[in-house]
């Protein structure tokens, strides 16, 4: 209902309220009516409003736009998005990993970066981070590292002892941390970092040959990063930091964009490559897979309701298409399990009805029932059948996922290659990619870090850990602590 240019408040079910002031009494001064149905229904689903925050990853933002195929790697996979020409639309989630919903951005931390691709023939999701690599290897240990980024069970506080206890512990950790405890470690914005898949992914062209990529999203707007200093100032002024920059530069048609590339090794190097290629602690050299151009990724439209647009948006890596596989990375293998259960534990089992969810291809399935189904089944509800329902498609995707594997089955880490070792890219990210200034805040950060509670023994273990990364710098960040 309307009037004069005013739509007419109403209730959920659409029926006229009278008042949005004052509940049902006795009388002007008497107790509340329990038939108060408005009234009950304002307390009950405001009481409700909240779901639970992603576990990593809660405090985010995100947008939409379009991702176009510039480049020509048909040679490479036949997944149709990624044909010459080919534009789709996407929504993008940039996010911290470790803080709650409310949370600062400008804590360092390493930057997730996520887009889903409503494709043709399906939604394909790329679930990165805005590093190359990761702290861990083996998905056993991600919950632990989780944790040890979060809160402490006694107090409810972070701590950065258990953080280090665990790093040191665990010294696959010193890519990653060393990448975050550099400039890197808190971007200006989220405009401003490079996105990764991290992850090395099957590609796999339309004569069936398979290649090995690995995604690189490089900002076209530049590297730019916040000090600690200034990091600290905003996150006590202004905590949506960057949820705001990015809203506003959209707003302004600003629009941030960024160059698609791939790293792409031929499939049958991997199995003698001079260090395992699946490892998500290493990065692939430049000099040995150089980039290759793929499209542009340009966002140009803000969320219109944060709520069922961004902080409903389920991204999975397990939401592949034709063409594009998984690989070997125990990460990735694990997490085409996690992601999807964590969103039916939040979400509800039909997560994928929401309507930011919702795939541009139309779906045809068997899944039946569950809290809030909203699509509508229609028989048969079962397979095989013979009355009609859909079938499988056995050339959609037979060959994507296919490499070979064969073994006991045990719980070992991955087979040693020749420069397989935990400390030696990290060691020439400080001494090679980094200059002297860098080099200074590298220390700086990270004496500023163990000075914020790290005890003994765990700090001995920290300056062993540096030490093995770098001596030089090992030995300034000793010396740092005994300074005041």
């Amino acid at each position: 209902m309307e009037d004069k240019g005013h739509k007419f408040l109403t209730n959920d079910a659409g029926i006229p309220v009278t008042s949005d002031e004052y509940s049902l009494t006795v009388g002007p001064d008497g107790p509340i009516l329990m038939h108060d149905a408005y009234l009950m229904e304002q307390m009950a689903n405001f009481n409700r409003e909240m779901i639970p925050d992603r576990q990593p990853h809660a405090k985010g933002s995100g947008a939409f736009g379009w991702f176009e195929t510039t480049g020509d790697v048909s040679a490479y996979t036949k997944a149709a998005l990624f044909q010459p020409g080919t534009k789709t639309k996407v929504l993008a989630r940039f996010s911290t990993v470790a803080g709650e919903s409310g949370s600062p951005d400008t804590w360092r931390d390493v930057r997730g970066f996520a887009v889903k691709f409503y494709t043709t023939e399906g939604n394909y999701d790329m679930v990165g981070n805005n590093t190359p690599v990761f702290f861990v290897r083996d998905p056993m240990k991600f919950q632990h590292f989780i944790h040890s980024q979060k809160r402490r069970a006694d107090n409810g506080m972070r701590d950065n002892d258990m953080q280090w206890d665990f790093w040191t512990l665990s010294p696959e950790t010193a890519h990653q941390v060393t990448i975050l405890m550099s400039d890197r470690g808190i971007p200006r914005s989220y405009r401003h970092m490079h996105g990764f898949s991290s992850h090395t992914y099957l590609w796999v062209n339309a004569s069936g040959e398979r290649y090995w990529v690995k995604y690189h999203f490089i900002t076209e707007q530049g590297i730019e990063n916040l000090t600690q200093e200034e990091a600290d100032k905003i996150a006590g002024s202004d905590a949506d930091f960057h949820r705001r920059d990015l809203f506003d530069a959209i707003r302004r048609e600003e629009f941030p964009c960024w160059s698609f590339k791939v790293q792409i090794m031929p499939f049958k190097e991997a199995e003698s490559y001079r260090f395992n290629p699946f490892d998500l602690t290493k990065v692939w050299p430049h000099g040995d897979y150089p980039l290759h151009e793929v499209g542009q990724l340009v966002l140009n439209r803000n969320p219109d309701d944060f709520h069922s647009e961004i902080e409903q948006s389920a991204f999975e890596p397990n939401n592949i298409v034709p063409g594009i596989g998984i690989s070997p990375d125990r990460m990735l293998l694990a997490r085409m399990v996690s992601y999807s259960d964590a969103h039916r534990a939040r979400l509800g089992v039909n997560y994928k009805q929401i309507p930011v969810n919702r795939p541009a291809s139309e779906v045809h399935s068997y899944s039946k029932g569950g809290t809030m189904r909203v699509d509508k089944v229609a028989d048969p509800v079962y397979a095989p059948n013979s009355k009609g329902g859909p079938v499988v498609d056995p050339d959609s995707s037979s060959e994507v996922n296919s490499w070979k594997t064969g073994g006991e089955i045990l719980r070992a880490p991955y087979s040693l290659r020749k420069d397989d070792d935990d400390f030696g890219q990290a060691g020439e990210l400080v001494r090679k990619v980094m200059n002297e200034a860098e080099r200074d805040r590298l220390v700086s950060n990270v004496v500023g870090h163990l000075k914020k509670g790290v005890t003994e023994p765990v700090l001995q273990r920290v300056f062993g850990y540096w030490r093995k990364i770098d001596r030089e710098t090992g030995e300034r960040i000793a010396q740092g602590m005994q300074s005041p």
